[in-house]
C-alpha cells in the first residue's frame, strides 16, 4: 500500500494501480450501477489532457519533460491501454469531477513512472498542479462528451447509409410484388412490396441527413472557461491555444465557443442529439414491428415476407423459429427512448452556472449511440439483406381481401361500392365477382377499374383518359 493525502485526510491505496485517492473515495461514494465510464469519453479527456500538457509546456508553465511524460500517458490511454484502471461508476455525483481526477491519476501516476519515480510520487507529476493545469471539470467534462458524440455520430450515420442502401435494393427487388396494403390493421388498399421498404428508405434517409447536420451544433468548445466559463485562472494565450490543439488532435472542427459561460452551463445540445437518436430509434421500432407482422407465421399468419432464420425459437416447441433481430430491434428502440427522457430530465435540473448530472447525460447519450450504430449493423446484414418474399402469399391474400372494392367508388360512388362489398363479405365471394352480380358497371369496366396494379399508382383506375 501508499498513503495519499487530500482535503479530507490520508487514504492507502494500493501500490498496482495509477489511480489515486480521489478515485478511491468516488468508488466507494457511487456504487451504484456497475457502469463504468464510456471508453470513449475517457479517450476524449485524454486527448485534452495530451493538448493541455503541451501548450503549456509551450508557454512555458510545465517542463517539456513533465509535459512529454503526460503527453505519452494519455497517448497510451487513446491507444486503449489502463482501461482497467477507470473505475469509477458512471452514474456519479460531482458534475464528472470523479471522472476527471480518475483521468488526472493515473495520467499522473503513469508519467511519474516514466520519469523514473514512483507512483505517488506526486512531487514529480501532481493530478492538479501539472495534469490538470488550467482546467476545471467544469470546461473539460462537457468538451470531453461533445467530442465523444461527434465520434460516435460518424459510425452511426454510415451505418444508416448502408442500411438505407440495403432497403433501396429491397425496394427494387420487390417492386412487381403486389400485396394488401393495411391501415390500423385492417385490409386498406393495395401497394406494392417494395413501395412499402421505399418508404423504410425515405424514413433512414431522413435520420442519416439529421445525423449528419447535428454535429454541427457539438462542435463548440469550452477549453478554458475552466469553472464556469469566466476563464478564472486560464492564461488567455492557453485559452486560444488548447482549442485549436485539441482540434487539430481529434480530426473535428471544433471552435472556441464565443460565450463559454453559456456552453458550460446549458447541456440543451445533448437533448437536441438525443432527440435526433430518439427520432431514429422510432424508426427502426416501427420497421422491425411491421417486418414481424410481415412474416408471421409462417402459415397461420399473414407471412407476405420470409425473415432470415438466425437461431431455433423455442425450448419447447420443435421446429419454431422466431424473428429475433426485429424484435432485439424493437428493445434498443425502447431503451434509447427511455435514455432520451433520462437526458431531458437531467438537463433541465442544472442550476445556475452548471449541470450538476452531466454523468447521466454522458452515460445515456454515448450508450445510445453505441447501441443504435450496433442495432443499425445487425438490421442491416442478419434481417435486411436476408428478406424474401412470398409473392404466391401476397398474391392470394390480396384475391381474396376487399381491398379492391375503393376503386370503385369514383365510378359508383361510396353508397354503392358499400354495398359491392357487403355483398363480397356476406357470400364470401371476390369484389368483382360481387360487382358483377349487382350489375354496377359493364363488366369491361369493372376490370379496368379494379386493376389492381393501377391501384398503386397516382390517379383513378379504369377512368378513360
Amino acid at each position: 500500500m501508499r498513503i495519499e493525502k487530500d482535503l479530507l485526510g490520508e487514504r492507502e491505496v494500493p501500490l498496482e494501480v495509477y489511480y489515486g485517492i480521489h478515485t478511491l473515495r468516488a468508488v466507494e461514494n457511487f456504487p451504484l450501477s456497475g457502469y463504468r465510464v464510456s471508453a470513449v469519453l475517457i479517450k476524449a479527456i485524454a486527448l485534452i489532457k495530451k493538448a493541455a500538457a503541451e501548450v503549456n509546456a509551450e508557454l512555458g508553465y510545465l517542463p517539456k519533460e513533465l509535459a512529454q511524460a503526460i503527453m505519452v500517458a494519455a497517448d497510451e490511454i487513446m491507444d486503449g491501454k489502463w482501461q482497467d484502471q477507470f473505475v469509477v461508476d458512471a452514474l456519479q455525483g460531482g458534475a464528472g469531477t470523479s471522472t476527471n481526477m480518475n483521468v488526472n491519476e493515473v495520467l499522473a501516476n503513469r508519467a511519474i513512472e516514466l520519469l523514473s519515480g514512483q507512483r505517488g510520487e506526486y512531487s514529480l507529476v501532481h493530478p492538479l498542479n501539472h495534469v490538470n493545469m488550467h482546467q476545471s471539470t467544469n470546461d473539460v467534462y462537457p468538451t470531453a462528451l461533445r467530442i465523444a458524440a461527434i465520434w460516435l455520430l460518424k459510425p452511426l450515420s454510415n451505418g444508416c447509409a448502408v442500411l438505407q442502401e440495403s432497403l433501396q435494393e429491397k425496394e427494387a427487388q420487390f417492386a412487381g410484388i403486389i400485396k394488401v396494403g393495411r391501415t390500423e390493421m385492417q385490409d386498406a388498399v393495395p401497394i406494392m412490396l417494395g413501395q412499402e421498404f421505399s418508404a423504410y428508405a425515405g424514413a433512414i434517409a431522413r435520420d442519416r441527413w439529421r445525423l449528419y447536420k447535428v454535429e454541427e451544433r457539438l462542435r463548440q468548445a469550452a477549453l478554458g472557461g475552466t469553472a464556469i466559463g469566466t476563464g478564472l485562472n486560464a492564461d488567455k494565450k492557453y485559452i486560444f491555444m488548447v482549442n485549436d490543439r485539441v482540434r487539430q488532435y481529434a480530426g473535428i472542427g471544433l471552435a472556441r465557443a464565443e460565450n463559454m459561460i453559456d456552453v458550460i452551463q446549458n447541456a440543451d445540445v445533448f437533448v437536441e442529439v438525443s432527440g435526433l437518436l430518439k427520432a431514429l430509434a422510432v424508426n427502426l421500432g416501427k420497421m422491425s414491428h411491421d417486418l414481424r407482422l410481415m412474416s408471421s407465421g409462417p402459415r397461420a399468419g399473414i407471412g407476405e415476407i420470409q425473415l432470415p432464420e438466425r437461431q431455433a425459437g423455442s425450448s419447447i416447441m420443435p421446429g419454431k423459429v422466431n424473428p429475433i433481430i426485429p424484435e432485439a430491434i424493437n428493445q434498443v428502440a425502447f431503451h434509447v427512448m427511455a435514455s432520451d427522457m433520462a437526458i431531458a430530465m437531467a438537463a433541465q435540473s442544472g442550476q445556475l452556472e452548471l449541470n450538476a448530472f452531466m454523468p447521466l447525460i454522458a452515460h445515456h447519450l454515448l450508450e445510445s449511440l453505441a447501441v443504435l450504430t450496433n442495432a443499425v449493423k445487425i438490421l442491416n446484414d442478419f434481417c435486411i439483406q436476408g428478406i424474401m418474399a412470398d409473392n404466391e402469399r401476397c398474391t392470394a391474400l390480396l384475391n381474396h381481401s376487399q381491398v379492391s372494392v375503393t376503386a370503385l367508388v369514383p365510378h359508383i360512388g361510396y353508397d354503392l361500392a358499400s354495398k359491392v362489398a357487403r355483398n363480397a363479405m356476406e357470400k364470401n365471394i371476390t369484389i368483382r365477382e360481387a360487382a358483377l352480380q349487382l350489375s354496377v358497371l359493364p363488366e369491361e369496366q369493372i376490370d379496368a377499374a379494379l386493376n389492381p396494379r393501377a391501384m398503386t399508382r397516382p390517379g383513378i383506375a379504369g377512368m378513360p383518359k
